[in-house]
């Protein structure tokens, strides 16, 4: 098929490349403009930009996809079907309408569950157990067109965001590669989203990384996992930020005997060579690897080399 893919960042650059291989015909590729990163603020092209230089193919980068000449733009390459992943912009009707085969969105969750900027991490916040990748016909409404196809994964007990992120770009490419070859056969049944089982995920805000040791230590985890590398969870220590990165949860009868009776929620209560224990609503967390603010990421053993950390000092605001 002819395609024009739609797509900014790394995510989408698993589709892209997927489909060249397939043999697909890539007439243009369009994706966000350059932007500035960095102290000094050189211009950085988008993951999916660098891609389709490799491969020769014309990049288009409308600041805003639905005006009149950006539409015009991509009538002046024809193609079968558009591909969209993570693009970052909304389409018209207009749009949507100019291909044969319509626009297809390759969307990181089972759709109706987790419409919106952040899937992904959602499912690891939320315990959920299996995610996947869904292949949906687009709709003016965000993430509402029928679903075409979709797989499944499983969400491992270490999954981070970047673990489970990276099994899902994989799994898209491979996905919208298999759906197109269905669409061409004839044998897609296109299947309405039930409103009733759908929610809604936001973008992710850098305050909803703060750690409540109120929580369970399960939940916490799954905090912790579902923030990494970005924004990352938090907390204070010693009147100071503190990322943590790695931690395990366990119950109580796992926990070391400590002495003095029950620990508040967010106090330590043990120290050892690898890790720092701290209670919180239910369980204990040990935290292995974690990050003062401004400073390296490094593992719990190499922070106490320069920290004395001890049971009974408690992480948090207070």
């Amino acid at each position: 098929m002819k395609i024009v893919f739609m797509g900014t960042p790394d995510f989408a650059v698993s589709a892209l490349e997927a489909l060249k291989k397939a043999g697909h015909e890539i007439v243009a590729v369009v994706t966000q403009p350059d932007r500035p990163k960095g102290r000094s603020g050189a211009l950085q092209y988008p993951p999916v930009k660098e891609c389709a230089l490799k491969y020769d193919i014309p990049v288009l980068q409308p600041e805003r996809i639905k005006r009149p000449e950006a539409v015009e733009e991509l009538r002046s390459h024809p193609a079968d079907v558009y591909i969209v992943a993570a693009f970052g912009q909304l389409l018209s009707q207009e749009i949507l309408d100019i291909p044969k085969y319509g626009c297809l969105n390759i969307h990181a969750s089972l759709l109706p569950k987790y419409r919106g900027a952040s899937p992904i991490q959602h499912a690891i916040i939320d315990g959920e157990r299996k995610t996947g990748v869904t292949v949906q016909r687009m709709a003016l409404k965000l993430d509402c067109g029928d679903i075409l196809y979709r797989k499944e994964v499983e969400i491992e007990d270490t999954d981070t965001f970047q673990t489970l992120h990276d099994k899902l770009a994989a799994l898209g490419g491979e996905s919208v590669v298999e759906t197109l070859a269905l669409l061409e056969e004839g044998k897609i049944v296109p299947e309405g989203q039930k409103e009733e089982l759908a929610s809604y995920v936001s973008v992710i805000d850098k305050g909803m990384g703060e750690i409540d040791f109120e929580k369970s230590a399960g939940v916490i985890d799954r905090l912790i996992r579902g923030l990494t590398p970005w924004p990352s969870a938090y907390t204070y220590y010693r009147g100071k930020q503190l990322k943590l990165w790695r931690a395990v949860p366990v119950g109580a009868k796992e926990a070391e005997e400590r002495p003095g009776g029950l620990a508040r929620p967010g106090e330590i209560t043990a120290v050892t060579r690898d890790y720092i224990e701290a209670a919180t609503g239910e369980g204990f967390l040990r935290i292995y690897e974690l990050q003062w603010e401004g400073k390296k990421r490094m593992s719990a053993h190499d922070f106490l080399l320069g920290v004395k950390a001890a049971a009974g000092e408690r992480f948090g605001r207070d």
